[in-house]
């Protein structure tokens, strides 16, 4: 009796794990297909050029401020946009540099300086609220500039960090784009 108890419960565990891996595959699967399925979108400034340098007014060097951001290509099903600002190239690891949610998907611009209407700032690595502009310690980074369409709208408090709302947004992009600017501090 005792061993066939034990036996059962071998296999019930057996069953457990496998069903765990079988879960996880499909996860795994369906996030690939999901990926493959994400429409492209455009983010572009007036300020700058993809790939070109980055005006010393939205940097750390002068005004820092955010620069004018066009958007197009938004799909009609999104429901809210997000804009994330980082550096790849920091030696700590990517910077962020502002992240922004809950922002209108018939948003087509960014004013310079300016937060979209009910939109919410995240933390940077400055450990600030908001835009934080190009600051390299030394040589010239690329700061890119991505926007996300998301199928629902991003419920976290002003100051969230970059992993609260990556984890908001997994599963939900349906568009994405991306910017990409240059910036070298003068010594």
């Amino acid at each position: 009796m005792k061993i066939a108890i034990i036996v059962l419960l071998i296999a019930l565990i057996g069953i457990g794990i496998g069903g765990f891996f079988y879960w996880q595959s499909q996860s795994e699967e369906r996030e690939k297909i999901s990926e493959i399925n994400i429409k492209n979108m455009e983010i572009k400034s007036p300020e700058f050029n993809n790939e070109g340098p980055i005006p010393p007014k939205y940097t750390c060097d002068s005004d820092n401020i955010s620069p004018p951001l066009e958007i197009s290509g938004t799909p009609n099903e999104a429901k809210s946009l997000v804009l994330i600002v980082d550096d790849p190239d920091a030696s700590s690891g990517t910077w962020m540099h502002w992240s922004v949610w809950n922002i209108d998907p018939q948003t087509e611009s960014i004013a310079e300086g300016k937060l979209p209407n009910a939109a919410v700032e995240g933390a940077t690595s400055f450990g600030e609220i908001g835009y934080g502009g190009p600051c390299p310690p030394s040589g010239e980074h690329h700061y890119v500039f991505k926007i996300f369409a998301l199928d629902k709208g991003i419920w976290l408090e002003s100051g969230a960090s970059r992993s609260e709302l990556e984890k908001e947004m997994e599963g939900h992009v349906i568009a994405k784009g991306e910017l990409i600017g240059l910036y070298s501090r003068e010594k």
